[in-house]
């Protein structure tokens, strides 16, 4: 643990940070799960979870947790499942 001020109060908020940043990762990986579970299932509410892993792959990209080329690579894989 650190002695200084400003280095205790930075360890603080980079464990806020993280914990911010994990959840957020965390809901992303769910959400593309979800949709996942339902093309294999040929539920009736793909489209739905669609949208909702898009929103949640854009948002963590949009925070800086993953890279552009990532996003864009999910999304593309998602789509062609979609639309098999």
């Amino acid at each position: 643990m650190p002695n200084i001020e400003s280095a205790i109060k930075r360890v603080r908020t980079s464990e806020k940070a993280n914990e911010k940043n994990s959840a957020q990762i965390s809901a992303m990986r769910t959400a593309i799960k979800k949709f996942e579970k339902a093309v294999e299932a040929k539920a009736d509410n793909v489209q739905d979870l669609f949208k909702e892993a898009t929103r949640a792959i854009d948002m963590a990209l949009s925070k800086g947790l993953i890279h552009k080329n990532k996003a864009n690579r999910e999304k593309s894989r998602l789509a062609s499942k979609l639309s098999k």
